[in-house]
């Protein structure tokens, strides 16, 4: 069997990372698989580019101005909305021809239009589609944010100026995912149960089969090692405890930072001592600009870009606290629990699957600032380290090894050949 993986980048953002190991894990059990990409940062022969470089940026930038001129030339919400009106046909590829299931993941931002993944559908190839996000179930945004007018049809949407109306951008889009769609089958795959729970509720799918498969991480680099070594090497002290929040974009609104300020300016005002021995790090861009606003003293690490030195800031800390207000199943609790690391997070999206509440993290009430600041207490003063440790990684092993996730995603190519044979 051959497949082929197709997501935006390489190795940018958590879907690229997921996708890239994905393609790992097949090779690993004997699948043929290849990723193609249009953002290639490697040198990895199983990765190929497509389309041109300006072309792709050009892509890139008609999807921006079209989406910035409809919010009324403002910012606001500017990232957050995509309508895949531009990007490259990929149907005239060797690796697509060559192909027995095409697989896509985040094919955002430039990389296929509609019209595009129309084509794979009528080409008949089997599809399945990997959800990292509600983007396939909704008509323009990734997290739905309480709204749920994807149950039946997108329309008056609040990403856009004045509420929108009937027939404004969301409508248009959900009209054209529905044309879309209706050219041929796939299968959706979502990367939690939550998610695969949402996509099931969206009026576009509701003809289509879901299920749920988690992402993969690869075990031999993400594991526990020396935790006084990894702190030297990063120049962190070794007699601290060591809170690691981790994000692309540590700025981010949806990744929850203000909701840990406040839990660690409560943490600090009922255990004032903690200043003297407990510090933040911060891994991602932006961390400087948390100095300023956490109670206990911080430390940037910057952007890393290898998995091993990503793997070496894991193993540095003593728990990795994920405050996400909204977040299907993050690669970073993935990778904290592999290295050992306790984790801490809301009740929301998939973070509960991965965290079991007392054996392997803390998963806080949503939005408690308070109980966020018990669970760090918690995890750092009062809980079994070991144990916790322990539980993490047997967890990892147990549910997110390349193995059991290779073997459920084979399972899931075979029904989509023969969903595609069926309706030959």
């Amino acid at each position: 069997m051959k497949v082929l993986i197709v997501n935006s980048s390489e190795i940018t953002g958590g879907a690229a990372v997921a996708a890239n190991r994905l393609k790992d894990a097949l090779i690993n059990n004997g699948i043929k698989a290849k990723m193609m990409v249009m953002n290639k940062s490697t040198d990895d022969i199983t990765v190929v580019p497509v389309g041109k470089r300006w072309l792709n940026r050009w892509h890139f930038l008609w999807e921006r101005m079209t989406i910035f001129l409809h919010l009324h030339l403002s910012h606001d919400h500017l990232w957050e909305i995509d309508i895949a009106n531009a990007g490259t046909d990929i149907t005239t590829t060797r690796e697509f021809k060559e192909a027995d299931v095409v697989h896509l993941h985040w094919i955002n931002q430039g990389m296929m239009s509609l019209k595009d993944i129309r084509k794979i559908l009528l080409s008949g190839k089997p599809v399945v589609w990997t959800m990292h996000d509600l983007w396939a179930a909704t008509a323009i945004c990734h997290y739905t944010r309480g709204c749920n007018a994807f149950t039946t049809q997108c329309r008056r949407c609040g990403l856009l100026p004045g509420g929108g109306s009937d027939n404004d951008l969301a409508s248009r889009t959900w009209r054209r995912k529905e044309a879309m769609l209706g050219c041929g089958n796939m299968v959706f795959v979502a990367c939690s149960r939550w998610l695969a729970d949402q996509a099931r509720q969206s009026g576009l799918l509701k003809h289509h089969t879901i299920t749920d498969i988690p992402n993969t991480i690869d075990t031999r680099v993400f594991c526990r090692k020396d935790k006084a070594e990894a702190r030297r090497s990063l120049h962190l002290p070794e007699n601290h405890r060591i809170v690691l929040f981790a994000s692309q974009k540590v700025t981010d609104e949806r990744k929850g930072m203000s909701y840990l300020v406040e839990a660690v300016e409560k943490l600090v005002a009922d255990h004032p001592q903690m200043k003297d021995n407990t510090i933040v790090a911060v891994l991602g861009s932006g961390g400087e600009d948390m100095a300023q606003r956490l109670a206990l003293p911080v430390v940037a690490l910057g952007y890393m870009s290898t998995p091993k030195d990503i793997a070496t800031a894991y193993n540095a800390a003593d728990v990795f606290v994920i405050p996400s207000l909204e977040d299907n199943l993050p690669n970073t609790v993935m990778e904290a629990m592999a290295c050992g690391v306790p984790c801490l997070g809301f009740k929301v999206g998939g973070i509960p699957e991965m965290i079991n509440h007392g054996r392997n993290g803390y998963v806080a009430q949503y939005k408690s600032t308070a109980d966020l600041a018990h669970g760090l207490h918690w995890l750092l003063c009062e809980a079994d380290a070991a144990e916790l440790s322990h539980n993490a990684v047997v967890k990892v092993q147990k549910c997110y090894s390349q193995h059991s996730v290779a073997l459920r995603y084979t399972d899931v190519y075979s029904q989509a050949i023969a969903l595609t044979h069926y309706h030959l």
